[in-house]
C-alpha cells in the first residue's frame, strides 16, 4: 500500500498562552479583536474544547459565555452562539462577522457599549501539539473499529483542527476518503452531517463511530 494512502492516526495536546490583553466593556474587546492575533481567535472559538472543563457548555464561544456571565446580556449572548466558524473561509472572516455582531448589538443599545463586567474577559492564544500514535490505517473498513476508541484529542485533530488544514476545509476522514472516490462517496456525505463545532468532542466521537458502523455493516465490509 503506497505512504500516501495510508491514514496516520494523530493525537494531539492544548497548549494555552495568556497575550495579557483583557477588556472590561465591550467597546475595549471591539478594539482588542481588531489586533489580536488569529490564535486568539482559534483559542476562544475552537480550541476551548479540547480544556479539561469549562464554564457554561451551553454556550459554543467564549465571547458569549463571557456576555452571559458577567455582562447578562442576553441578546448578544445568543447571537454570538450561534456564529459557527468553520463556515467561514478563514479566522479573519470570522472576525469580521464577530465584529459586526458586536456593533449591530452596541447600535441597539446605548448603555452596553460601556457597562463593566463583573470580571474581564482575558485574551488567550492557543498552539496544538501534535502527536503520532504510530498507527497506521489501510483501508476505510479499519475506521469502523479504531475510531470507538480514539481519544477526544484525536478526534479534535482529525475532526475538527483538520479544517484549517486540509485543502478542501474538511475533516481528515473525509479527505483520506476521497483518495478511494467513488467508492466511499456515501460515507463521505454522511460524515458531513455531523456537526463539528455545536457538539461535544464525545458526542462527536460516538456519531463517528454509529456513522461507520451502519455504513459497513449495510456494505458488509
Amino acid at each position: 500500500m503506497p505512504e500516501e494512502i495510508l491514514f496516520h492516526v494523530k493525537d494531539c495536546a492544548l497548549v494555552s498562552i495568556s497575550t495579557g490583553i483583557k477588556a472590561y466593556i465591550l467597546t475595549e474587546l471591539l478594539d482588542h479583536l481588531r489586533e489580536v492575533e488569529v490564535g486568539c481567535l482559534y483559542y476562544h472559538f475552537c480550541a476551548r474544547k479540547l480544556r479539561p472543563s469549562f464554564d457554561h457548555p451551553e454556550f459554543h464561544n467564549d465571547f458569549a459565555a463571557w456576555v452571559h456571565r458577567d455582562l447578562h446580556d442576553w441578546v448578544l449572548a445568543e447571537r454570538l452562539n450561534l456564529i459557527a466558524p468553520y463556515e467561514f473561509h478563514d479566522f479573519e472572516e470570522l472576525r469580521e462577522e464577530l465584529l459586526n455582531v458586536l456593533e449591530e448589538r452596541f447600535d441597539e443599545s446605548f448603555d452596553l457599549p460601556w457597562r463593566k463586567a463583573e470580571k474581564p474577559f482575558y485574551f488567550v492564544k492557543s498552539q496544538i501539539v501534535v502527536i503520532d500514535t504510530g498507527q497506521r490505517l489501510a483501508h476505510p473498513r479499519e475506521l469502523r473499529e479504531i475510531v470507538p476508541k480514539l481519544s477526544q484529542g484525536s478526534i479534535f485533530y482529525h475532526f475538527i483542527d483538520a479544517r484549517r488544514r486540509t485543502p478542501n476545509r474538511v475533516d481528515d476522514f473525509r479527505a483520506w476518503l476521497s483518495a478511494f472516490s467513488p467508492v466511499y462517496d456515501d460515507l463521505a456525505v454522511r460524515l458531513a452531517a455531523i456537526d463539528p463545532y455545536f457538539l461535544t468532542l464525545t458526542e462527536i466521537r460516538e456519531q463517528l463511530a454509529a456513522v461507520f458502523e451502519d455504513y459497513f455493516e449495510e456494505n458488509h465490509e
